[in-house]
């Protein structure tokens, strides 16, 4: 199963609920999720599993847990 490093940049707490992809392949996700007790990443994990559409279970976060910078294994 192929592997792959995405790197992305999250805002919680912000109003709306958005996924874009720059031209660099870098993703910007803003949710209106509080960063409190990975609540955030949960909701970032559900709109990459969407966006990307892979298991939830394919999405591992590997660097920034509590970071606004992260960087996801995507095992798909």
């Amino acid at each position: 199963m192929p592997e792959r490093l995405l790197k992305v940049r999250v805002r919680a707490g912000a109003r709306v609920r958005s996924l874009e992809e720059a031209p660099d392949g870098t993703i910007t996700i803003k949710t209106p999720v509080a960063p409190e007790k990975g609540k955030a990443n949960r909701d970032v994990v559900d709109m990459l599993s969407s966006y990307l559409r892979v298991p939830k279970s394919c999405i591992i976060l590997v660097r920034g847990e509590t970071a606004a910078r992260k960087t996801f294994k995507i095992m798909a």
